[in-house]
């Protein structure tokens, strides 16, 4: 045994590892034991213990990594051009990586990453998300073209308070705390919603928000047009929640912050499922969407524009790079879709609205019956 206590630490590692890979092959159990049983607690004491912050802690955690990397990679290479790199420092330099790569898998995963492998929100709410026809598509479309168009006036009254971070993130709150009848388990208790201090950065890289599992606080890039904002805050709560894939966290900050009482919350959620509604439509029928297209108002239109060459401005070189990477990362988290992950929302909604009908029409036929 003795001869075995130097390597202790990597046993436990290992054994740890494995036990989560092991433990995620088992979503019913995920979602039971983890995610509607651990997680909630951990989230909870991350959101009250870093929450009362006015700054993002977890920026600065990952600015203290980025700092730490490159003078680590700058002795490495002043190392090398000194000639005092060997094979037994390469050995080292290699160990302490690999423990502290298997030290950030198991918080990562404890902290947050095994709700990748939960049953997730559409098990929560008994809906079987799967293929869909156009028509239910242009259904859904029409819809929201028909939201857009009248919430839009009534909104932009309710736009410029959201300006303010602190009126955008309590009425994110509210929403939460007051969710529709039919998602009352996203009800949200401790709030640490931050803006994100890499905001302008993540115009040119390509994201308007994040979730930190390591402190538990939802990023948000407040430098973006204000109109999208409630619906990312509304998202990235989502993912506190516990909702890591993307397209649940889609379902999740739409189901609240169109349930808002804010106009401008209830217009943020439209328009954001819309963008992915009508991309999807244009692939099935492109006369149809542009049948849609030609019923947004002038306003809404003046909307889809501002953001457009909002995105144009920003337009980064390595935009393309951080996408092509962060879809890998979702690939590998259960997400075989990738960036398109996202757009998957849309079929959870049409299941929904399906749900709604079947459960109207059961009502119906119940009281026909009596």
């Amino acid at each position: 045994m003795r001869k075995l206590k130097p390597y202790y630490g990597w046993i436990f590692l290992l054994l740890t590892v494995l036990a989560i890979r092991i433990f995620a092959l088992f979503p019913a159990a995920v979602e039971r034991y983890y995610s509607t049983g651990l997680y909630p607690l951990i989230s909870r004491v991350l959101r009250w213990l870093f929450g009362w912050l006015p700054i993002s802690i977890g920026d600065l955690l990952y600015t203290a990594v980025a700092i730490w990397l490159l003078h680590t990679i700058y002795r490495g290479i002043r190392g090398i051009w000194q000639k005092k790199v060997n094979k037994a420092w390469l050995i080292r330099s290699g160990m302490r990586v690999m423990k502290a790569w298997l030290w950030i898998y198991i918080i990562f995963n404890l902290n947050w990453g095994l709700n990748y492998n939960r049953l997730g929100i559409a098990y929560q709410m008994g809906i079987r998300p799967g293929p869909y026809t156009t028509e239910e598509l242009e259904s859904l479309v029409s819809r929201l073209v028909i939201q857009l168009n009248a919430l839009r006036d009534s909104s932009l009254a309710d736009r410029d308070p959201l300006r303010h971070k602190k009126t955008l993130f309590t009425n994110a709150f509210r929403a939460y705390r007051n969710p529709s009848g039919e998602a009352v388990f996203l009800r949200y208790g401790g709030q640490s919603v931050k803006p994100s201090l890499y905001s302008y950065l993540g115009n040119y890289l390509g994201f308007t928000g994040y979730y930190n599992p390591f402190t538990g606080e939802a990023q948000v890039n407040t430098t973006v047009p204000v109109f999208v904002q409630p619906f990312t805050t509304c998202h990235e709560i989502g993912h506190q929640l516990g909702y890591a894939k993307e397209n649940e966290a889609n379902l999740a900050g739409y189901l609240t912050a169109s349930a808002s009482g804010s106009p401008a919350f209830r217009y943020s959620a439209s328009f954001d499922l819309y963008l992915y509604a009508i991309r999807d439509l244009f692939g099935k029928d492109s006369v149809k969407a542009r049948a849609q297209i030609n019923l947004l108002s002038p306003a809404v239109k003046q909307d889809i524009q501002e953001l457009r060459e909002f995105n144009l401005r920003h337009t980064g070189l390595f935009e393309p790079v951080v996408r092509i990477l962060y879809a890998e990362f979702l690939r590998a988290n259960q997400q075989p879709g990738g960036m398109m992950s996202y757009n998957q929302v849309v079929g959870m909604v049409i299941a929904l609205d399906r749900q709604r009908v079947a459960r109207t029409a059961g009502q119906s036929h119940a009281g026909v019956s009596r």
